[in-house]
This record gives C-alpha cells, sequence and structure tokens, in this order.
C-alpha cells in the first residue's frame, strides 16, 4: 500500500499543476502557497504516522478476520462482484465514521484536521487525518467479520481514498445524474462549508446515496463558505493536530460533574456540561470569510517550497522501504521529518528565518544519517 501511495505523488502533483494553470488562465486561482504547503504537510505526516501505527491500519482488523471471518476464505472474494462488494462495503463503512465524525466531539477533534483549510482544491484532499485510525478502526470490523481479506480491505479503502482526491476542486460544477448517486465536486464542497444550511451534510465518499438514505443530503445552493467554525489560523502541523483535543481536555476539567467530564469526549461537538456557560461569540459567515495567511518574503516562499520537496522526496523513500525498516529506523525517521514539518511551519508563520530552516535541515539530515548507520 505505501509504494502505491508513493506512485500517487507525482500524479498528485500534476493534477494540482493543472488546477492552479487552468486557474490562473480564468482568473480564478483558489490556491495559496502557505495554505496548500500546510495541507499537503498534514498529508505527509498522516502517512508518516500510518507507518508507525499499522496495528489500527490494518492489523487490529486482520486479528478479527483471521478468528472470527464467517467467509474468510469464500471464492465470492477473489471475482470482479466480490471485489466491487468489498469496495461497496468500505464505503458504507465509512459513511458511518465519517458521520460520527462530526457527530461526536473527540471524533470530529481526529476529523476537523481534514476541515481546517479555508480554500477548497485538489492540495485540501490531502490534508489527511493522523488520529482517526485509533479511533475509527471498529467501524470496519464488520468486513472482517463477513471474511472481506485483509490486504482486499486495504486496497478497497485505497481506491475510496483515492477516488475522493478529484472531488476537491471548485473548478467543476454541478454534473446533473451523477451529483444524484456519487460523491462530486458539488456535493463536497457543500460537506466542507460552514454555512449554516450545509453543516454536517454529504458525508458520502464515493457514493452520494448514503446521504440521500439516511437524510443528510442537502444540494449545493449558496456559495459555499469553508473551514471550520473555529478558525485554526496557524501552519505548525502539531497544533493543527492538537487544536481539537486541547479545548476537550480542558472543558473535561472544568466540568463539576466526573460523569460530564465523560460525556465531553462523545457528545456533539459544542456540547457544555451542566454548569458552565458558553462565553464565545456567535458564529459570523461574514468573519468566517476572513483568511489567515501572514505574508512572506520571496526568500521565504522559496525556501518553504525547497523544504516540502525535500521532505516529500525523503518521505518517499522512507515509505518506499518502510515495510523492511526496524522499529528505531522507523520511528527514528518519522521523528525527524516532523522536525522538518515542524521548521516548515514555523516559517510560514514567520517564527523563524529562511536561513534558520536551512541549519535545521542541515542537522536533521546529519542525524539521519547517525540514525541510519547506528
Amino acid at each position: 500500500m505505501e509504494q502505491i501511495t508513493v506512485y500517487a505523488f507525482p500524479v498528485f502533483l500534476l493534477l494540482m499543476l493543472v488546477e492552479i494553470g487552468y486557474g490562473l488562465a480564468i482568473g480564478r486561482n483558489t490556491y495559496r502557497l502557505s495554505d496548500a504547503l500546510a495541507s499537503l504537510s498534514q498529508g505527509l505526516l498522516s502517512q508518516l504516522v500510518a507507518s508507525v501505527s499499522m496495528l489500527f491500519q490494518i492489523g487490529l482488523y486482520a486479528l478479527v478476520w483471521r478468528h472470527l471471518a464467517l467467509l474468510p476464505h469464500a471464492a465470492l472474494w477473489a471475482t470482479p462482484w466480490g471485489w466491487l462488494l468489498a469496495i461497496v462495503m468500505f464505503d458504507f463503512c465509512d459513511y458511518w465514521l465519517h458521520r460520527v465524525g462530526h457527530e461526536s466531539a473527540v471524533f470530529w477533534a481526529a476529523h476537523a484536521v481534514h476541515h481546517q483549510s479555508q480554500h477548497f482544491n485538489l492540495s485540501t484532499a490531502l490534508r489527511q487525518e493522523s488520529t482517526v485510525a485509533f479511533l475509527g478502526w471498529p467501524f470496519y470490523l464488520p468486513m472482517a467479520l463477513l471474511g472481506v481479506p485483509p490486504a482486499q480491505f486495504a486496497l478497497a479503502g485505497l481506491i475510496v481514498l483515492l477516488y475522493q482526491f478529484w472531488i476537491h476542486t471548485e473548478h467543476i460544477g454541478k454534473l446533473g445524474w451523477f451529483d444524484k448517486v456519487f460523491s462530486s465536486p458539488s456535493n463536497h464542497r457543500v460537506h466542507h462549508a460552514v454555512n449554516d444550511q450545509y453543516l454536517d451534510k454529504n458525508y458520502g465518499g464515493m457514493l452520494i446515496i448514503w446521504d440521500r438514505l439516511f437524510g443528510t443530503f442537502i444540494e449545493e445552493d449558496e456559495a459555499p463558505v469553508y473551514g471550520t467554525r473555529t478558525p485554526l489560523n496557524s501552519w505548525n502541523p502539531l497544533w493543527a493536530v492538537a487544536s481539537g483535543y486541547a479545548p476537550l481536555w480542558q472543558l473535561a476539567r472544568r466540568a463539576p460533574r466526573w460523569q460530564d467530564k465523560l460525556k465531553v469526549w462523545f457528545k456533539a461537538p459544542g456540547w457544555l456540561p451542566y454548569g458552565l456557560g458558553d462565553n464565545s461569540p456567535a458564529f459570523d459567515l461574514q468573519r468566517a470569510r476572513k483568511r489567515y495567511n501572514p505574508l512572506l518574503t520571496r526568500v521565504a516562499m522559496l525556501t518553504a517550497l525547497w523544504q516540502f520537496v525535500l521532505q516529500t522526496v525523503v518521505a518517499a523513500a522512507f515509505l518506499w522501504q518502510s515495510d523492511a525498516l526496524s522499529p528505531l529506523l522507523l520511528w527514528g525517521f518519522v521523528l525527524l521529518q516532523l522536525a522538518g514539518l515542524v521548521g516548515l511551519g514555523r516559517l510560514l508563520q514567520r517564527e523563524c528565518s529562511a536561513l534558520h530552516l536551512l541549519l535545521l535541515d542541515a542537522l536533521l539530515l546529519l542525524l539521519g544519517i547517525v540514525v541510519y548507520y547506528a
């Protein structure tokens, strides 16, 4: 799976360049450098975290399949119909995980990373969550119980995930009958919007029929405003991941009753325990249109691009051989890559200079050589 992902890297890059070129040609560019790099950094981070958390990615699924599957060796799974069924089943399970990701606070804390960008383009598609797998693995166990082999489960998931790449764009309008059956750019723009009528709608990854069946579908009408209702206002990759959990932890500490300290995590986002008032300002759609955008010098922008390209190449090489690496090397390279991504975020926020980031790169390169040959 990691090698398939590496093959997809240049395809993603080419399609993003096409989208940028088309946007510039028609005078409607939907990209901003800092935002795109922050989203792509989250994509890299999610792949790095996945490489050291295979127990949750597929290990627990394989364990259940091995010991509890009803039809683990059925001939069906090797047929085209079996593959189609596995993909549809994965999409159905993913709908419910996605829905819970909006309706339960701790799941939203994990999933919100994907929604933090205030832009909607192909780079947003790659802004993947790093911690959802730790919470979401039970949602796919019905597939294991029915007997879908682990490798087939993993590939079905990859197919559903790759499908969703192209629907993150503002340059494709409504598609008629296609919008009624499949997840499409129009349907998914609604899902990423913070407009009142669009909240918690259109969860389908590949098929939108689940939303139509379970009452969560709405058609795109008003122009969407993207992001989260509490803006992230940061390019720090670690804070992007932690920002959803920190308020829940603080709220749980403040809750006077022990049962509320637990409920905080599983109730709907925004739920408050008895006795705690809400002092946050009311949501203002006009205020949400204002985008976080620290200005950068040309040198800083070129350095940021160089940093991300360098880290992508290193990450691709790492993922290509990650299955053969020892745990020490796995964790060593993940931590070094994380340090580089944090440095990139600090540069984008003007918290360090281009020179400081290049010096950090040199130090990380030296540490990487030490870790590899240790």
